[in-house]
């Protein structure tokens, strides 16, 4: 069942983040109300916005919802959209373990499966080892119990000192 969602950031808030993420908002209404994603990432804003909650058992779990733009040619989600948000969905994952500046320094994916308009597609995943500098993540989207794509990155934690004016996180 396809349920509408914000189309702007109208019904989203800004939440109370942690220091180190003042762009940290909160979803109002709509579909992913309660949900919370970055505004800082001009590009996943775009192309998003993707979503992320931590479940009551303390997993992060990762959504959106397909819409047209996510479409290629053959009218299923672009591969770039599933990268894209399994990029987003790794810094989710492991925010708890970043606490501040970081970037993606690998990743690799396989596509298992196609999705189309409307479907929910959701991720889930594990920080498999957190060093002092690197960050080993892994992960599945889904949609429903459909497994559509697989993904493993790596972050490498940014020691660099931000200005109180800019955010911390890169991502």
């Amino acid at each position: 069942m396809e349920r509408p969602r914000p189309k702007d950031n109208s019904a989203v808030q800004q939440a109370a983040p942690p220091s180190h993420r003042p762009d940290l908002t909160i979803a109002t209404e709509g579909e992913f109300a309660g949900w919370r994603t970055w505004t800082r990432d001009t590009f996943e804003s775009h192309n998003g916005p993707f979503w992320h909650r931590i479940d009551d058992d303390g997993h992060v779990r990762c959504a959106f919802r397909v819409e047209k733009k996510h479409l290629n040619g053959m009218k299923a989600v672009h591969g770039g959209c599933f990268m894209t948000f399994a990029d987003y969905c790794l810094f989710a994952i492991a925010t708890r373990e970043l606490e501040g500046p970081g970037v993606t320094v690998a990743f690799g994916a396989e596509f298992l499966d196609a999705a189309f308009e409307g479907e929910l597609i959701e991720a889930t995943g594990e920080v498999t080892r957190a060093g002092k500098s690197l960050i080993f993540v892994r992960g599945m989207l889904k949609s429903g119990d459909r497994p559509l794509f697989t993904f493993s990155g790596t972050i490498k934690r940014v020691k660099r000192k931000v200005p109180a004016t800019e955010v911390a996180d890169s991502h």
